[in-house]
């Protein structure tokens, strides 16, 4: 995956009312967050819900987790330059989903850890994960400022809030919730923030076309290549090789596997990932059309000023107030990324270090370090984020680099989830491999007069560790070798998830009321953000009946959601335990 730097520079001249609506969103999502604090009272709530949470509010938290504000700015400028090119890009992702829902997120699930972190100590030893988590950790320190700062640069723009006021802000309210209510709030935020934004984008798409007279100007008034699937700058190669780095992107990274192991059974960790891929197949089609659309209403935009295609669109045909429920709603969206990092960040500090130097603290230290260091890593990415401006091309290189780790770093332990002989040997020499060449062609070469372009740098990226992988578990075959830490693996595999079964069982009750909880928490914010959007069409001068419509339908939606379920009986015999193999 690329990184391009997010460059919004003008000013969107936003109405009282729209700020107004933007701080009530911003309480709306807090309070939400709060709801959540007496829930993490231990581990396994804090970093993992008990193993109880329901697959479609994880599946929803993925797809947000994965959203980013470069979704409506970097690939909103591809639509607006290219057309229909920037929705097959995003559609790799969906495929990713269901390849990672099918294999990846039900081995996941079997392994029964913590955290990624923790089935690296038991698969590949605690030397291993000590390397892997350092490596982590700083990586994704940098990776939480990068995704806090274009936010907060969108806020600026915006509100003409000072930036280091907005990174503040932005960063305090998401440390505040997160160290309150840890997974679960991270997820029910999620889940709100995904219907908000769903019901702003369900507005902006008839609205744009509203602009331009109708559908057929869209199809008319394009150059001819708008609607090719491919171009000379994404090419096949480029999206078989892209599609690749999206599904162990997805499949690897620490905080989307919390996804799949918060869930009950494997089946749910495998609905987690196919209602991501359904949603990547349905979302980029909704997204994309009102930059394309605005290039027929203003073709005239440069290739910079493309990058605030959407926004500009949004202005355009957007009333008083709904503008600002649209970028509140892309900058907390932006945020569900930042919220993942800070928890997994978390979980690794308490479960993986503090916990390894100190096994015998009581749930109550834990607990106490597991907020401590949310508050702590939330606090360095922040001023990491405030010292972007100034740190100059020193960010741009270490965010590159984070780019270029996606691969190296999270590949060779997916692995290991289908091999029995990858060693740490082969996960280390395969990831410092990768890196160097990585950084070698990034970086180093591109001084000597030579570079790769994007789809070559994608293939070399995706190809080597896959090549090295291949060579050593070759190699390993010929020698009938086995991974010395696999069958103890196995034994703690099994033990460890008889332990899980054992206290879902002894929490049945408390959890299921949890999750009811959960569902009537969320269901209040979506009841107040649909009854707010009825008002602000109520005091529109256009599309009234559109938006006036989403409120009531989002307002009902969300006030099904807050009624007491009927009790129920739940039954445990589908849960079985892995077997060793």
């Amino acid at each position: 995956m690329f990184f391009k730097p997010i460059l919004l520079t003008k000013s969107f001249d936003m109405t009282t009312l729209d700020i107004i609506t933007i701080i009530l969103f911003s309480l709306g999502v807090v309070l939400v967050g709060l709801a959540f604090s007496q829930k993490g009272k231990s581990m396994q709530s804090f970093f993992a819900a008990n193993g109880t949470m329901p697959w479609y509010m994880s599946g929803l938290s993925l797809f947000m987790g994965f959203f980013s504000a470069g979704t409506f700015v970097v690939w909103g400028s591809i639509a607006y330059s290219m057309g229909w090119v920037s929705i097959t890009i995003q559609w790799t992702m969906a495929i990713a989903g269901f390849i990672v829902g099918l294999l990846i997120a039900p081995k996941w699930h079997k392994t029964g850890a913590l955290t990624a972190a923790e089935y690296i100590h038991k698969r590949l030893g605690k030397s291993t994960q000590k390397i892997y988590t350092y490596l982590f950790l700083f990586i994704s320190v940098f990776l939480t400022a990068s995704f806090l700062y274009p936010v907060a640069k969108i806020l600026e723009v915006s509100t003409g809030l000072p930036l280091n006021t907005c990174i503040l802000l932005l960063g305090g309210l998401c440390i505040l919730y997160v160290s309150a209510g840890g997974l679960w709030a991270v997820i029910s935020t999620d889940v709100l923030q995904f219907v908000i934004l769903t019901a702003a984008v369900i507005i902006v798409v008839p609205l744009s076309f509203d602009k331009i007279n109708g559908v057929t100007a869209l199809i008319e008034q394009v150059p001819d290549t708008f609607y090719n699937l491919l171009n000379d700058e994404y090419t096949f190669g480029f999206l078989v090789a892209f599609g690749i780095y999206n599904t162990i992107f997805l499949g690897g990274n620490w905080a989307y596997v919390q996804r799949y192991t918060c869930v009950k059974t494997q089946k749910d960790s495998q609905k987690v990932g196919y209602l991501f891929g359904a949603l990547y197949i349905i979302s980029p089609v909704l997204w994309m059309l009102p930059p394309m659309v605005y290039r027929v209403y203003d073709p005239s935009l440069s290739l910079l000023d493309a990058e605030g295609a959407y926004l500009m669109m949004c202005k355009e045909v957007l009333p008083n107030g709904l503008l600002g429920l649209m970028i509140g709603g892309m900058i907390f969206a932006t945020t569900s990324a930042l919220n993942s990092k800070l928890n997994i960040a978390s979980g690794v500090i308490t479960n993986d270090i503090f916990k390894n130097l100190r096994p015998k603290s009581s749930d109550r230290t834990l607990m106490y370090v597991a907020r401590i260091s949310t508050i702590l890593f939330g606090v360095f990415s922040i001023l990491i984020a405030m010292l972007i401006p100034k740190m100059g091309g020193v960010v741009n290189v270490v965010i590159s680099l984070a780019a270029l780790t996606g691969v190296p770093l999270y590949l060779p332990i997916i692995w290991t989830l289908f091999s029995k002989r990858q060693t740490a040997t082969s996960n280390i020499t395969t990831t410092l491999l990768s890196l160097a060449v990585n950084g070698l062609f990034k970086f180093i070469t591109p001084l000597m007069g030579f570079s790769l372009n994007r789809a070559e740098e994608m293939i070399l990226g995706v190809t080597f560790p896959i090549l090295c992988l291949v060579i050593f578990e070759i190699y390993y075959k010929a020698k009938n070798k086995e991974s010395e830490k696999y069958q103890s693996y196995l034994i703690w595999n099994k033990e460890n998830n008889a332990q899980k079964l054992k206290e879902i069982e002894e929490n049945e009750s408390a959890e299921k009321a949890g999750n009811n909880f959960s569902k009537r928490v969320i269901g209040y914010g979506i009841f107040a953000s649909g009854t707010g959007i009825a008002i602000l069409g109520g005091m529109a001068d256009n599309g009234q009946k559109l938006i006036i419509t989403t409120g009531v339908v989002f307002a009902l939606l969300g006030l099904l959601m807050t009624r007491k379920p009927k009790p129920i009986t739940v039954s445990y015999t589908h849960l079985t335990l892995p077997t060793i193999a």
